[in-house]
């Protein structure tokens, strides 16, 4: 009897942790976009495709973005750290911010950029990595970017027939993540990972993408 008690115990627990946890992403998802300024003639724009020493290099590689900066986003709490964005308790995805000048590269390319520098099918995780905190999350500051990005979601959904996994969030807040994380692909050639996966990952984005909107001998 106490076992029977102890387990109906537990899925009341978990019931609750769960909705919890819905609940607040739900509020992430239903909050109002947060605009960046434009600072010196530069804009930003936020996305989230697996680990994000990836990213950050497909990114730098493209004419018109200055610096592309990793970091957290789309969660629920604050100062988030490498550790706990990677229980998956914290809501945020390993994401980049990018540093552009709107006068050479536009959202749209860049959004453009985000699906072709991925799988856009595979849910929670690009490659071998796996989890909420790997998730695709293309991040909007306001309806203008909203639009565009769905309006190139719903065209690779028929393209691919197949649901695209990226998440639309408006976005909120971009964590910077910790320094020996930033220029990782760049400073450590030689590590495993950026041999096996990162460097792979960017020869396939730019052997696809327009070689007239990438920057040259990068």
């Amino acid at each position: 009897m106490k076992n029977i008690i102890s387990a109906i115990a537990l899925t009341i627990l978990f019931s609750c942790q769960n909705k919890a946890q819905n609940n607040q992403v739900q509020k992430v998802i239903d909050a109002k976009p947060v605009q960046v300024p434009i600072q010196n003639g530069k804009d930003r724009a936020y996305f989230a495709s697996g680990c994000f020493w990836c990213v950050e290099a497909v990114y730098e590689s493209i004419k018109g973005v200055d610096e592309s900066i990793s970091g957290y986003s789309g969660g629920h709490t604050n100062n988030p750290t490498y550790e706990s964005s990677n229980t998956g308790r914290t809501g945020h995805a390993e994401s980049v911010e990018i540093i552009y000048d709107p006068k050479i590269v536009s959202f749209e390319t860049l959004v453009d950029a985000y699906f072709a520098s991925q799988n856009p099918t595979q849910v929670n995780g690009q490659g071998p990595d796996n989890g909420s905190q790997y998730r695709s999350i293309i991040f909007y500051q306001n309806d203008e970017q909203k639009q565009i990005i769905l309006k190139k979601k719903e065209a690779l959904a028929k393209k691919l027939n197949a649901n695209i996994a990226a998440e639309v969030y408006p976005f909120q807040k971009f964590w910077i993540a910790e320094d020996y994380h930033q220029n990782y692909e760049k400073l450590h050639p030689n590590n495993s990972y950026i041999r096996n996966v990162s460097i792979p990952r960017l020869k396939r984005f730019k052997a696809n993408f327009p070689t007239e909107l990438l920057k040259e001998n990068h």
